[in-house]
Protein backbone atom coordinates (compact mmCIF):
# COMPACT_ATOMS: atom_id res chain seq x y z
CA UNK A 1 0.00 0.00 0.00
CA UNK A 2 2.89 2.71 0.67
CA UNK A 3 4.01 2.14 -2.68
CA UNK A 4 1.30 2.60 -4.11
CA UNK A 5 0.55 5.80 -2.25
CA UNK A 6 4.31 6.83 -2.90
CA UNK A 7 3.51 6.40 -6.63
CA UNK A 8 0.32 8.36 -6.52
CA UNK A 9 2.04 11.23 -4.22
CA UNK A 10 5.19 11.20 -6.78
CA UNK A 11 2.95 12.18 -9.60
CA UNK A 12 0.67 14.72 -8.09
CA UNK A 13 3.25 16.50 -5.30
CA UNK A 14 6.63 14.61 -4.75
CA UNK A 15 8.25 15.15 -7.86
CA UNK A 16 6.93 18.90 -7.63
CA UNK A 17 7.89 19.56 -4.65
CA UNK A 18 11.29 17.75 -4.72
CA UNK A 19 12.16 19.54 -7.45
CA UNK A 20 11.48 22.94 -5.36
CA UNK A 21 13.54 21.51 -2.44
CA UNK A 22 16.63 20.74 -5.38
CA UNK A 23 16.48 24.14 -6.41
CA UNK A 24 16.81 25.97 -3.21
CA UNK A 25 19.68 23.14 -2.29
CA UNK A 26 21.54 24.31 -5.06
CA UNK A 27 21.05 28.04 -4.82
CA UNK A 28 22.22 27.04 -1.15
CA UNK A 29 25.74 26.02 -2.37
CA UNK A 30 26.41 28.35 -4.55
CA UNK A 31 26.10 30.78 -1.75
CA UNK A 32 29.00 28.76 0.24
CA UNK A 33 28.15 29.99 3.75
CA UNK A 34 24.81 28.32 3.37
CA UNK A 35 26.01 24.89 2.43
CA UNK A 36 24.23 23.06 5.89
CA UNK A 37 20.60 24.52 4.53
CA UNK A 38 21.58 23.15 1.14
CA UNK A 39 22.45 19.57 2.57
CA UNK A 40 18.98 20.13 4.79
CA UNK A 41 17.33 20.88 1.48
CA UNK A 42 18.56 17.68 -0.12
CA UNK A 43 17.47 15.71 2.74
CA UNK A 44 13.93 17.41 2.43
CA UNK A 45 13.73 16.47 -1.48
CA UNK A 46 14.27 12.60 -0.68
CA UNK A 47 11.55 12.43 1.60
CA UNK A 48 9.31 14.41 -0.82
CA UNK A 49 9.64 12.09 -3.30
CA UNK A 50 8.88 8.86 -1.32
CA UNK A 51 7.56 10.29 2.06
CA UNK A 52 4.91 6.84 2.46
CA UNK A 53 7.26 4.62 5.32
CA UNK A 54 9.42 7.28 6.95
CA UNK A 55 9.20 9.53 8.95
CA UNK A 56 10.96 12.21 11.00
CA UNK A 57 12.46 12.09 14.18
CA UNK A 58 14.57 14.80 16.08
CA UNK A 59 18.21 13.92 16.36
CA UNK A 60 19.71 14.33 20.83
CA UNK A 61 23.53 14.93 19.47
CA UNK A 62 22.28 18.24 17.50
CA UNK A 63 23.85 21.16 19.25
CA UNK A 64 23.73 25.15 19.26
CA UNK A 65 24.59 25.60 15.50
CA UNK A 66 21.68 23.72 14.88
CA UNK A 67 19.29 25.76 17.39
CA UNK A 68 20.90 28.72 15.46
CA UNK A 69 20.73 27.83 12.03
CA UNK A 70 16.93 26.86 12.61
CA UNK A 71 16.11 30.48 13.24
CA UNK A 72 17.60 31.80 10.30
CA UNK A 73 16.39 29.07 8.06
CA UNK A 74 12.68 29.79 10.26
CA UNK A 75 13.02 33.80 9.59
CA UNK A 76 14.16 33.67 5.96
CA UNK A 77 12.54 30.29 4.74
CA UNK A 78 10.93 28.00 7.22
CA UNK A 79 7.85 30.14 7.61
CA UNK A 80 6.73 30.43 3.60
CA UNK A 81 7.09 26.63 2.99
CA UNK A 82 5.83 25.69 5.82
CA UNK A 83 2.57 27.85 4.88
CA UNK A 84 2.66 26.04 1.87
CA UNK A 85 2.87 22.84 2.95
CA UNK A 86 0.16 23.50 4.95
CA UNK A 87 -2.53 24.90 2.51
CA UNK A 88 -2.16 22.08 -0.05
CA UNK A 89 -2.46 19.46 3.01
CA UNK A 90 -5.88 21.50 3.53
CA UNK A 91 -6.72 21.59 -0.05
CA UNK A 92 -5.65 17.61 -0.50
CA UNK A 93 -8.01 16.61 2.99
CA UNK A 94 -10.92 18.74 0.99
CA UNK A 95 -11.45 15.62 -0.86
CA UNK A 96 -11.81 11.82 0.91
CA UNK A 97 -9.20 10.49 -1.64
CA UNK A 98 -6.47 13.61 -0.82
CA UNK A 99 -6.68 13.08 2.97
CA UNK A 100 -3.55 10.42 3.16
CA UNK A 101 -1.49 13.00 0.98
CA UNK A 102 -2.63 15.84 2.84
CA UNK A 103 -1.32 14.22 5.86
CA UNK A 104 1.73 13.43 3.90
CA UNK A 105 1.84 17.19 3.77
CA UNK A 106 1.52 17.60 7.40
CA UNK A 107 4.32 15.41 7.98
CA UNK A 108 6.32 17.37 6.40
CA UNK A 109 5.74 20.55 8.35
CA UNK A 110 8.32 20.01 11.30
CA UNK A 111 11.04 19.04 9.16
CA UNK A 112 10.15 22.23 6.81
CA UNK A 113 10.08 24.74 9.80
CA UNK A 114 13.24 23.24 11.13
CA UNK A 115 15.17 21.01 9.31
CA UNK A 116 18.42 21.35 11.06
CA UNK A 117 19.02 18.35 13.67
CA UNK A 118 16.55 16.52 12.75
CA UNK A 119 16.96 12.90 10.70
CA UNK A 120 14.30 11.33 8.25
CA UNK A 121 14.02 7.36 9.33
CA UNK A 122 12.00 4.25 7.95
CA UNK A 123 9.26 3.94 10.04
CA UNK A 124 9.87 0.10 10.73
CA UNK A 125 13.25 1.82 12.15
CA UNK A 126 12.17 4.83 14.87
CA UNK A 127 15.26 4.63 17.13
CA UNK A 128 18.12 4.84 14.40
CA UNK A 129 20.63 5.47 17.18
CA UNK A 130 19.93 2.68 18.95
CA UNK A 131 20.22 -0.23 16.99
CA UNK A 132 21.91 -3.06 17.77
CA UNK A 133 25.25 -3.67 15.49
Amino acid sequence: MKTLLNLIWLIFSGLWIALGYAVAGLICFVLIVTIPFGIACFRIAGYALWPFGYTVTERRDAGVASGVGNVIWLIVAGIWITIGHIVAGIAFCVTLIGIPFGIAHFKMVPVSLMPLGREIVPTSDPYPRYRWS
